[in-house]
């Protein structure tokens, strides 16, 4: 046990820089974070709708992303539909996801403990951009003190305003599933983009989108009959950006109401210290969050990032027996 929690803090040392779009409740839409964690929960199926909204002290137009998904188990296989939105900027350039996911889920021993999870997601991404709303160097003039006049010829020779790309991902998830332990670990590898997709405003067909890969992990850790621990991190890179994510959550539950009380802080690294709160009562689990910025933006930011909001149903089964849980639930 100590083991563990040394080391989970020793990945906060690590150096890294920030992506962009992303999430501080990472594992909140499951598929989002790993095709193979499609179905892979106690119930006949779940719906999830997750907000997040930052920089709105620094831009005119906050980023936005906003999405929802559903999945269900079906015996060994899960399957599901994942869909967000993300947009950004004056320009409103917006990102449209619609991607269908399975899983299936492969038992290692007897008693059903030990899990891999193998999924797949595929669909299509719909971006698009204002260019009337944007303004470029050669629209500046100097008269009146100096301003953008955007009614001088930007120049920009774009062949389109938007586009459709196919996106196919894949991952894997190892999770130990026996109940009433200590411990209950899992580890998690996926990757988005495969194919690496053309896309480009400017019919460039050499612009590629590239791989992104993810490693997390973590740990629910059962302290006693109140308290559980989970401790879990996540690791993303894409090309030459990467970023670092490490969580400590705190459930606690109250006996008399049914409930579980979510706590803990979140750090991304070189980015943002986050504060997570929220509660799980019989069939849904609702969290919210805020990002407080610790990059070299904080002294315009005045150190206000970006608020999060998630809320999750799973419908309960009506069988005695329910599925192998994945314990990161």
């Amino acid at each position: 046990m100590l083991l563990f929690v040394v080391l989970f803090f020793v990945v906060l040392t690590k150096k890294t820089s920030a992506q962009d779009f992303h999430l501080s409740q990472y594992d909140a839409p499951p598929m989002f974070l790993n095709p193979a964690f499609t179905g892979m929960f106690d119930g006949k199926f779940r719906l999830h709708g997750h907000y997040r909204t930052q920089w709105s002290a620094v831009a005119t137009k906050p980023f936005t992303t906003a999405g929802l998904s559903f999945d269900m188990p079906v015996k060994k296989f899960g399957i599901g539909l994942q869909v967000f939105n993300y947009r950004a900027g004056v320009g409103n350039y917006n990102a449209l996801s619609a991607l269908l996911s399975v899983a299936y889920d492969i038992v290692f021993d007897k008693a059903q403990n030990h899990h891999l999870a193998l999924g797949a997601q595929g669909g299509i991404v719909h971006k698009s951009i204002n260019m009337n709303e944007l303004t470029f160097g050669n629209q500046y003039t100097t008269a009146n003190g100096g301003s953008f006049d955007t009614g001088i010829n930007s120049g920009e020779l774009y062949s389109n305003t938007s586009f459709v790309i196919h996106d196919i991902n894949a991952g894997a998830l190892y999770y130990y599933a026996k109940q009433n332990v200590r411990l209950n670990p899992f580890i998690g590898f996926s990757a988005f983009h495969l194919t690496q997709p053309s896309e480009s405003f400017y019919g460039n067909t050499s612009n590629k989108l590239p791989i992104r890969y993810y490693i997390h992990g973590g740990s629910k850790v059962n302290v006693n009959e109140k308290i559980q621990l989970l401790p879990k991190f996540i690791y993303m890179s894409q090309t030459n950006a990467q970023e670092l994510t490490a969580t400590l959550l705190l459930h606690y539950f109250l006996k008399d109401s049914d409930t579980y009380l979510i706590f803990g802080p979140t750090y991304r690294n070189k980015d943002a210290a986050i504060i997570e709160a929220g509660l799980r009562k019989g069939s849904y689990t609702a969290r919210i969050s805020y990002d407080v910025n610790t990059s070299s933006l904080k002294t315009a930011s005045g150190y206000r990032g970006g608020f999060e909001i998630s809320l999750t149903y799973i419908a309960k089964r009506s069988k005695p027996n329910p599925y192998a849980n994945c314990p990161r639930l």
